[in-house]
């Protein structure tokens, strides 16, 4: 695929996503407006919408048919914004910007952030419960459970959260090892993109093999979207990027590049690349979008 077809697919493609993810989002009335007016500007505040993307592509790979993947790709959506505005958070990591726009809790306050995200987390399950039990049978019924359940397992204790939480600690303490790193690269980041790419699949009625297939590739993408996210954190131009620059260095966060420098942080993001691209290719599916959206992330500047 050409790269400026490539890129115009991508738009088109982005822009159905968020037309998705958009439509999933309460009305801002009653008493409690402010939160649902927060928890709307995180949302609508940017971004790729990168992981209902990559859902909706798995699902298309495994020849999905389920209208409940509009559902579990809002959800997706909704697990990454609440992060981020709780990842901003002045207990977390205190930017007053992403996107180029001030943050959730810049705007609105401290302990409405918090609201917003708690919110946005609820909603993933309020939809896809709803989802669940509306299955037009047991098959059906057992395809959404299951990527409710993945969904779940990827964003709690065990994977997102559970790497936030090694990244706080390692922060206070001052603790930095490789292996530290994989761990909160893998919880943190790549967590996410394997469940869009497993619950797409999921969905869809892929085989066991196929969802760990792809939970691995999914793995390889997001350890080398953080590696990039470390770079640019360096390298970057706020002006693109949205965020402050040098936040990492700022809040004493250990990072790839701080430990090992920006060439091996390249090879390990070519290698990762590679790896990814691999694994979509053995599946024997056509993939041809997925796999130039791999080689695109690992060249991005933003």
């Amino acid at each position: 695929m050409k790269p400026e077809e490539f890129l115009s697919l991508f738009e088109e493609k982005r822009k159905e996503a968020e037309k998705t993810v958009l439509s999933r989002l309460p009305e801002i009335e009653g008493y409690q407006r402010e939160v649902l007016e927060a928890l709307d500007y995180g949302v609508r505040s940017g971004g790729k919408r990168l992981r209902p993307l990559m859902m909706k592509e798995a699902f298309i790979m495994f020849g999905g048919e389920d209208p409940a993947i509009d559902d579990f790709m809002a959800a997706i959506e909704f697990i990454h914004n609440y992060s981020l505005i709780h990842d901003d958070l002045e207990a977390m990591d205190n930017d007053e910007y992403r996107r180029g726009i001030k943050t959730t809790h810049a705007v609105y306050g401290e302990g409405m952030g918090v609201l917003a995200g708690d919110a946005l987390l609820n909603l993933v399950y309020e939809i896809t419960s709803r989802s669940v039990l509306s299955a037009p049978d047991h098959d059906t019924m057992k395809r959404r459970a299951l990527a409710q359940h993945i969904l779940a397992d990827k964003a709690g204790v065990y994977g997102m959260v559970g790497g936030q939480s090694a990244d706080l600690t390692a922060e206070k303490k001052g603790e930095a090892s490789e292996e530290l790193l994989l761990f909160m690269d893998e919880k943190k980041t790549a967590c996410l993109m394997e469940a869009s790419l497993m619950a797409g699949a999921a969905l869809s009625g892929a085989s066991d093999e196929e969802i760990r297939a792809l939970e691995e590739c999914g793995s390889a993408m997001g350890q080398a979207f953080q590696i990039m996210d470390d770079i640019l954190d360096v390298t970057g131009d706020q002006a693109e990027t949205g965020k402050d620059a040098g936040s990492d260095e700022k809040n004493g966060k250990i990072t790839y590049v701080t430990l090992y420098g920006l060439d091996e942080c390249r090879r390990k993001v070519d290698e990762l690349t590679d790896k990814a691209v691999d694994i979509l290719g053995s599946t024997g599916r056509e993939c041809g979008f997925l796999t130039a959206l791999v080689r695109y992330l690992s060249g991005r500047r933003k």
